[in-house]
């Protein structure tokens, strides 16, 4: 890091984080550098929307940028026992990764949390406003046109059929998602928009969920040969 610079500097951390990026994130298509800044953006845009309503502490948008940023920098894929501590090791490499930089030491803890409380499988709950910022941000990534495109893509590098041939929405079956993409949906990613931390992430993520459920009226259409 330059000397010249001011450390708190978001728009510097955020170009010296995502040169580091470039070089080192996953090369996954659900969870990689342009996932990190895509979670990135949409925190920011959640952080302005929040902004203007009244009472609450205003987020320390630094902590947001470096979470939103490695939240994911240890990818375990999704059907590894280990899956449930991703966070918890992404947290520690961010800190090492940050240290390296000289990122703000009083900022590591708040950061680490962050990270941490992101994951849906940890089950952690986050206890500050970044954090909350994060979570949002990061799960309306499984919502919209968006966690449609990454559920397929993940389910194709698992090796997951689309659906059930026979009974695509599990009528007649249990839900199996680590077998089928569309189980998926109703096993998951339906259920978000009730977790969500804050009224902006909540009000994005029942637009998303919308477009999810007209996405799989319109797949359930063409499945039968209706459309």
């Amino acid at each position: 890091m330059p000397k010249d610079v001011v450390l708190s500097d978001v728009d510097v951390w955020e170009s010296s984080i995502t040169t580091w990026l470039r070089s080192n994130a996953a090369e996954d298509p659900a969870h990689d550098v342009d996932h990190l800044l895509r979670v990135w953006r949409t925190a920011k845009a959640l952080a302005a929307a929040e902004a203007e309503r009244e009472g609450g502490p205003p987020p320390d948008m630094l902590v947001v940028l470096a979470a939103a940023l490695l939240h994911d920098i240890v990818n375990v894929p999704k059907d590894h026992p280990d899956r449930s501590r991703a966070s918890r090791l992404s947290a520690d490499r961010a800190e090492e990764v940050l240290r390296g930089m000289g990122f703000p030491d009083a900022l590591i803890p708040a950061t680490r949390h962050a990270i941490e409380a992101h994951s849906y499988s940890a089950g952690i709950p986050p206890l500050t406003i970044e954090a909350k910022l994060v979570q949002d941000a990061d799960r309306l990534e499984s919502l919209g046109a968006i966690g449609i495109a990454r559920c397929f893509a993940t389910s194709g590098l698992m090796k997951r059929a689309l659906f059930h041939g026979e009974d695509p929405m599990a009528e007649t079956r249990p839900l199996d998602d680590l077998q089928y993409a569309l189980d998926h949906f109703k096993a998951k990613l339906l259920l978000l928009p009730n977790t969500m931390q804050t009224p902006a992430g909540r009000a994005r993520a029942q637009e998303r969920a919308a477009f999810l459920l007209s996405f799989q009226v319109q797949l359930l259409a063409e499945i039968a040969g209706d459309a």
